[in-house]
């Protein structure tokens, strides 16, 4: 499959500029930015406005929530997250509200906010990576989640910070170009 790292049609600036770093700064995340943030979630769309996302974070300074937050994480991400300021860990409800029913797209939605808060933190000039790689079953235990949550991904937030600091096999992939499939790879506008 075929990969560039130029962008071939005209996006917004937010996109271009979004990557997903490793590399953060020490520099801590003021309060309001924090909660614009998830204002941004807020406005994000979803299945009959069920809203279902939740977020559970620490900033550094809250060391008991932080560390219920880090100890689930792997090794891999736990080498370069202890630098970010903000840590943040997104759960989508899984029945509607109103409904009582199962919500399908609850996790699709949860993306979608992800997403949204990921561009907001663009926009102050910070970056965001979100993160597969943690034991589900420690999550839930540390952070005492109720079955009627399904976990998403963790997200590390903060302002870039010196890819130098990283163990050299993450320096080359932080400072390596980012790479995407071109559309041809996954557009069709015709029936498989």
């Amino acid at each position: 499959m075929e990969k560039s790292s130029s962008i071939e049609h005209p996006v917004l600036d937010l996109i271009k500029k979004r990557r997903s770093v490793r590399a953060f700064s020490s520099e801590p995340i003021e309060a309001d930015k924090i909660n614009s943030l998830f204002e941004a979630t807020r406005w994000a769309p979803s299945s009959s406005n069920e809203q279902p996302w939740v977020y559970i974070y620490a900033t550094r300074n809250q060391s008991e929530l932080w560390d219920k937050l880090f100890e689930p994480l792997n090794d891999s991400n736990k080498v370069w997250v202890k630098d970010a300021p903000l840590l943040i860990l997104s759960l989508a409800r899984k029945t509607f509200s109103v409904y009582g029913s199962m919500n399908e797209h609850a996790m699709y939605d949860l993306g979608g906010a992800n997403s949204f808060l990921s561009l907001q933190a663009v926009e102050f000039g910070m970056q965001v990576r979100q993160m597969a790689g943690f034991n589900s079953g420690k999550v839930v235990q540390n952070l005492n989640i109720p079955d009627t949550y399904e976990v998403g991904v963790y997200i590390a937030v903060g302002y870039p910070g010196d890819p130098s600091n990283l163990p050299d096999k993450l320096k080359q992939r932080e400072i390596a170009p980012r790479e995407r499939f071109l559309q041809q790879e996954f557009v069709m506008n015709r029936t498989f």
